[in-house]
């Protein structure tokens, strides 16, 4: 699992808030994601939280059918994705609430959010239904079909 350092920290706290952020650059204007204290396109370090969408397009997946490392031995089958942010950035993600079978190139998809409890959408971390981990690993942003 990832693990927050002073820089990440605004990106994490967002998450268990149901917002999802990237970083933009105000030198070229491009949005990129992992975040970064630059911008891998100009390499302007001229770069600033923003709140995403939260749309994105299904790019890629695989359906993973094994995996010893902890917490994902005990979640498979679980789709390992890239998505497309409606913003332009590609984001490694599992997408969740989709049957296997029914996972097309460029379905339609929204952000949502894992915690210990389980997934939760933006509304529901928003009016403290998920308030992340209690075993203090980040909440993490995933993706589920729009709709």
């Amino acid at each position: 699992m990832p693990e927050p350092d002073a820089f990440t920290r605004a990106y994490w706290d967002a998450a268990a808030e149901g917002r999802l952020l990237l970083r933009r650059c105000g030198a070229c204007g491009r949005a990129h994601h992992y975040p970064r204290e630059f911008c891998p396109h100009c390499w302007s370090e001229d770069v600033v939280w923003e709140p995403a969408s939260g749309r994105a397009a299904l790019y890629t997946w695989s359906v993973v059918h094994r995996n010893d490392l902890p917490p994902f031995g005990g979640r498979t089958p679980y789709v390992a994705a890239v998505v497309d942010l409606a913003e332009g950035p590609r984001m490694m993600t599992e997408v969740v609430e989709c049957p296997h079978g029914d996972l097309r190139a460029g379905m339609e998809l929204e952000v949502a959010f894992r915690d210990g409890a389980g997934v939760h959408g933006r509304a529901a971390l928003q009016d403290g239904v998920g308030v992340g981990c209690q075993d203090g690993t980040p909440v993490v942003p995933v993706f589920r079909p729009r709709g």
